[in-house]
């Protein structure tokens, strides 16, 4: 690793630090493995907050007719994370630069959402 990338990773991990919230990756990361509450601010300026997850046994299967669904479409930019929303059953995205906070759920069971 070039000692630019190695100092771009260190002031990712500062920031990140200092706003109590994980990497980009990381958050990511965590996604795929739990259901998380995620504070940050649209925009537009509005305070939104969303229970999200990227866990296999929670989001839909990818398919072609729903793009959102497909890794390669949510990925196009590091900026924005594109996630499943639990509550609106959709998928939503936001900026990584605009969290406020994350939380992971503890105990989330995914009968809650469904409509069964």
């Amino acid at each position: 690793m070039s000692a630019a990338i190695h100092k771009v990773d260190e002031l990712k991990q500062v920031v990140a630090d200092l706003k109590g919230i994980p990497t980009n990756q990381d958050l990511r990361n965590q996604l795929t493995q739990n259901v998380m509450v995620v504070d940050f601010t649209k925009l537009n300026g509005d305070k939104r907050v969303m229970t999200c997850t990227l866990r296999e046994d929670i989001k839909p299967p990818a398919s072609k007719t729903d793009t959102m669904s497909l890794k390669k479409v949510r990925d196009v930019t590091e900026a924005v994370v594109s996630v499943w929303d639990v509550n609106a059953k959709g998928w939503r995205s936001f900026r990584y630069d605009r969290v406020n906070s994350v939380e992971i759920v503890d105990e989330y069971d995914k009968k809650w959402f469904d409509n069964g």
